[in-house]
């Protein structure tokens, strides 16, 4: 079987779009999605009317950012605005545009989910199994990874959250692949970027895929959003930021 693992499309729809059509050319048999659907991006409405109309069959998990956009509160907005004021604006503002129904929809996605597929173990979460916002990026001390899976059994456990792809093999012979981001990558690289898992008879093979996509008119759509520090996501549409550890 060939799942693709999508992540963290923050609202752009010109690289949700870009991305599906490459799954469709890919033959994939399934879309698995983890979480960050919708906040700080061009066009969230649209992004969750898509996924509500179109991935009744996807498997969803919930991202950080979903759960701020299904919970929020004026505390909320306040504790993330000390820490990241653009972010705080923009989920203010998606706040005022999005509508009930989109919200219960985040609301109801659960936080994890485990599966078997062809005998093999998999568990989704969006940061880590510890916490939906803890990062796992390249480079780290494969002692911090393996912490932070203790106690998970799975083979093969499926993250995002980082916007920066990734993969790990513990000394217990777990993998751990972060697939980075659909809607806002931070490679430096303005591509969005999914995985593919083909599953066999008990193994499984990963491959991380980079796809163009229309950044330009995603980031012209952003542009135009009413909320302080609009522009300067707009300009990381076009130009990514590079993160590091």
């Amino acid at each position: 079987m060939r799942v693709a693992v999508i992540s963290d499309i923050h609202g752009n729809f010109q690289a949700l779009e870009s991305v599906i059509m490459d799954i469709s050319k890919e033959k994939c048999d399934k879309i698995w999605c983890l979480g960050d659907l919708a906040m700080a991006g061009p066009q969230p409405r649209m992004v969750l009317s898509y996924i509500m109309e179109h991935g009744y069959d996807w498997t969803i998990i919930q991202g950080n950012t979903d759960k701020l956009i299904a919970d929020f509160s004026l505390d909320i907005y306040n504790k993330l605005q000390q820490k990241m004021p653009v972010m705080a604006n923009a989920l203010l503002d998606d706040n005022d545009i999005i509508e009930q129904d989109k919200k219960d929809f985040l609301k109801s996605l659960p936080p994890r989910k485990e599966m078997m597929v062809e005998g093999v173990s998999v568990l989704l979460v969006h940061g880590s199994p510890r916490r939906m916002n803890e990062d796992i990026l390249p480079n780290m001390k494969l002692s911090e990874v393996q912490e932070m899976i203790e106690g998970e059994i799975a083979d093969l456990i499926l993250c995002g959250h980082t916007h920066v792809p990734c993969g790990y093999q513990t000394l217990t012979k777990q993998t751990i692949v972060n697939v980075g981001s659909v809607g806002r990558p931070m490679t430096g690289v303005p591509k969005a970027c999914y995985a593919i898992i083909d599953f066999d008879n008990g193994s499984f093979s990963v491959t991380h895929k980079e796809i163009d996509y229309d950044c330009k008119t995603a980031s012209e759509l952003m542009r135009v959003r009413e909320f302080e520090g609009c522009q300067q996501i707009a300009d990381q549409l076009l130009v990514p930021l590079i993160r590091h550890m």
